[in-house]
């Protein structure tokens, strides 16, 4: 079944394979459409591809991390702390 969206950079969608992406370019000029895949792939396609997409509108992954290629771990905060548990404001030091 091919698209019948019109490109919209910031849109996400998933293909019938279960891969998302996001548009994140469109050249009216010359054609195109750029799409980021969530684990950080581009792909430019013509426009006569992309109205042959077997796609699906879906909302932004919650996961920010794909496109990074960083584990849990990796992303440098403590994501089990919640609230103002271990918020420390620099400035109650000084007087």
């Amino acid at each position: 079944m091919a698209t019948e969206f019109e490109p919209r950079i910031g849109d996400w969608y998933r293909t019938a394979t279960g891969d998302t992406f996001e548009i994140v370019a469109y050249d009216e000029d010359d054609q195109t459409v750029e799409l980021q895949y969530f684990d950080g792939t581009v792909e430019e396609l013509d426009l006569d591809s992309w109205y042959e997409l077997d796609i699906e509108i879906t909302e932004p992954p919650e996961d920010w991390s794909g496109s990074m290629d960083i584990e849990r771990d990796d992303y440098g905060v403590d994501l089990d702390l919640h609230g103002n548990e271990a918020w420390i404001n620099p400035l109650d030091a000084f007087e």
